[in-house]
C-alpha cells in the first residue's frame, strides 16, 4: 500500500487515485476502506491561538474531516491552556502545546499548518511551512505588504503547495450561488459594487511601557517585525491599531473579506488606480494610530469600479447591514453579506431574496461558523485531490492587494495609478512602501 505521506503527496500532484497491488484488490471493502481512510488522515498544526481559534474547532473535530491535531501553538503560555480546553470539547484526545511555531514545523509528520497569527507573521510563518513541506491555511490578511503578497504566491507554487486564505465567503453557498447568477447575466452587466463594514470600537489605550505578561514569549510574539520593549495592550487585539509593524488596519482586518466578495462579482483583478479619502476621526487622543474611517475607489478596465466603505468605530448601518456587499448592473442589484442575499430589479423592486442556515460571525469579535468548517474542509479536500479550492492564494492575493494599495494611498496621502498587469504602482513614494522593514533574519523570502 502506497504510505500515509506519499498518499497525499500523489494526490495533491495529480489528484490520482491510490494504486493498490493485486493482495489490496483481495480485500474486503470494509478493510479497503479503513486502510484509505487511515492513508487520507492529514495532521495538523494551528499556530495562533487567538480569537479566530473557534473557527477551527468544528472542521478539526468532525469524523468526516479524517483529520488529527498534533499541535496547538501559540506564544502565551495563557492562550495554549485555553486552545486545550475549548478543543477537548471536540476531540478526544490530547494535541502537543508548543511555544514555537519553528518546532512545529520541524516535525515530519504535520501536513498541514493553520496559520491564525497576527497579520505581520502570516507570510513569513506560511512560507516556513511550505519550506518545511507543510500545506497552509493562511487567515486573512494573506500578506502585510506588497512584497509578502508576492513571495507568498511564488512560494505556493515553488513548492507546490496548497494553500488557501481564510476568505471563508468563498465557501458560502447562498454567495456562490448569487455570484454565479450575476456572472450569468440575472443583473445585466455588473460595473460597480459597494463593500462595506461599519462597527462600534471603542477607545484603546495609549501605548505605555510595562513589564512582558507572564507567559508571553515577547520575542517570538514580533518575529518578522522590529525589535522593541513591550508596551501595554499591545500582544492581544490592539495591536491591529498600534502603527503599521503588525497590522493593516481595519481594511485588512475585515475591508479584505467584502472586497474580495466585490472583486469576485464584478469579475476584475487587478484596478488601475486607488484614490483614499481616510481619517481617524474616534477618540482623538487614545493610542489608535491609524484611520478608523476609510472610503476608497478603485477603477478597473471596462470602466469597472469597487468601492470601500469602511468605519471602524460608527456603527450606523448605512446600507442596513453591519458588513456586505452591494452589486449594482445595468438590469438590476444584488445585496449579499455572510448569511444572505437580496436582488431587486432596476427599478428597485426585491425579485428574491434568500436568507441561509449560515450564522458565520459577523461584526463580534471571534469568529467561526458553517462557512468556516467548509472553508477549512475545502482544504483538506483539494490535499487529497477530491476538491479544487475556493480561495487559491494566486487569486486571493489579487483582493489582497486592494487593501495595501488602500493602506498605501493613506499613507502618503495621495492616490495613484496602477499597472494592472503587474501591480507595480506609478508612484515613487507608493513603491517605498512596497515592502517593509524586517528584523534581521526574518525577511520571508526563498
Amino acid at each position: 500500500m502506497t504510505s500515509r505521506r506519499n498518499f497525499i503527496k500523489k494526490t495533491t500532484l495529480a489528484g490520482a487515485a491510490v494504486t493498490v497491488g493485486s493482495s489490496a484488490m483481495a480485500m474486503t471493502a470494509k478493510s479497503y476502506n479503513n486502510i484509505i481512510g487511515s492513508n487520507e488522515r492529514l495532521n495538523v498544526a494551528i499556530a495562533g491561538l487567538g480569537r479566530r481559534m473557534g473557527a477551527f474547532t468544528q472542521p478539526i473535530g468532525l469524523k468526516e474531516s479524517n483529520v488529527k491535531l498534533l499541535y496547538l501553538c501559540d506564544v502565551m503560555k495563557s492562550q495554549r491552556e485555553k486552545g486545550l480546553k475549548e478543543f477537548r470539547e471536540h476531540i478526544d484526545y490530547n494535541p502537543e502545546l508548543e511555544n514555537d511555531i519553528r518546532k512545529v514545523l520541524n516535525d515530519k509528520d504535520v501536513d498541514v499548518l493553520i496559520n491564525a497569527t497576527p497579520d505581520h507573521w502570516h507570510t513569513p510563518g506560511s512560507i516556513m511551512a511550505m519550506q518545511a513541506g507543510k500545506h497552509v491555511y493562511v487567515e486573512k490578511p494573506c500578506s502585510h505588504n506588497m512584497y509578502e503578497n508576492e513571495q507568498l504566491v511564488k512560494a505556493s507554487k515553488h513548492f507546490n503547495k496548497v494553500v488557501q486564505m481564510g476568505n471563508q465567503q468563498r465557501s458560502s453557498g447562498h454567495t456562490i450561488e448569487i455570484i454565479n447568477e450575476i456572472h450569468n447575466g440575472i443583473i445585466g452587466k455588473p460595473y460597480k459594487a459597494v463593500a462595506f463594514y461599519n462597527n462600534g470600537r471603542d477607545e484603546v489605550p495609549l501605548q505605555k511601557s510595562a513589564p512582558i505578561p507572564e507567559g508571553l514569549d515577547w520575542d517570538l510574539w514580533q518575529g518578522p517585525a522590529p525589535r522593541r520593549d513591550y508596551t501595554s495592550e499591545t500582544w492581544d487585539y490592539n495591536w491591529h491599531w498600534y502603527g503599521w509593524d503588525y497590522g493593516t488596519a481595519e481594511a485588512g482586518n475585515n475591508g479584505t473579506h467584502e472586497i474580495d466578495v466585490a472583486r469576485w462579482a464584478l469579475k476584475v483583478d487587478v484596478p488601475k488606480s486607488v484614490y483614499v479619502e481616510a481619517e481617524k476621526r474616534h477618540f482623538i487622543n487614545d493610542g489608535w494610530e491609524m484611520y478608523d474611517d476609510m472610503e476608497a475607489t478603485f477603477k478597473f478596465a471596462d470602466k469597472k469600479v469597487i468601492k470601500w466603505d469602511g468605519k471602524a468605530r460608527n456603527s450606523y448601518g448605512t446600507y442596513g447591514s453591519g458588513r456586505g456587499t452591494v452589486i449594482y448592473g445595468t438590469e438590476g442589484s444584488v445585496f449579499v453579506n455572510r448569511n444572505e442575499y437580496k436582488l431587486y430589479d432596476r427599478k428597485g423592486k426585491l425579485v428574491k431574496e434568500y436568507n441561509s442556515a449560515t450564522k458565520e460571525a459577523g461584526t463580534a469579535l471571534g469568529g467561526g461558523g458553517s462557512t468556516s468548517t467548509k472553508h477549512v474542509q475545502n482544504l483538506f479536500d483539494t490535499i487529497r485531490g477530491k476538491a479544487k479550492l475556493t480561495a487559491p492564494i494566486d487569486d486571493a492575493s489579487k483582493s489582497m492587494a486592494m487593501v495595501h494599495y488602500a493602506n498605501i494611498a493613506y499613507r502618503i496621502n495621495k492616490g495613484f495609478d496602477i499597472d494592472d498587469k503587474t501591480g507595480m504602482m506609478y508612484d515613487r513614494k507608493a513603491m517605498a512602501l512596497w515592502s517593509r522593514t524586517y528584523e534581521a533574519g526574518w525577511k520571508p523570502e526563498f
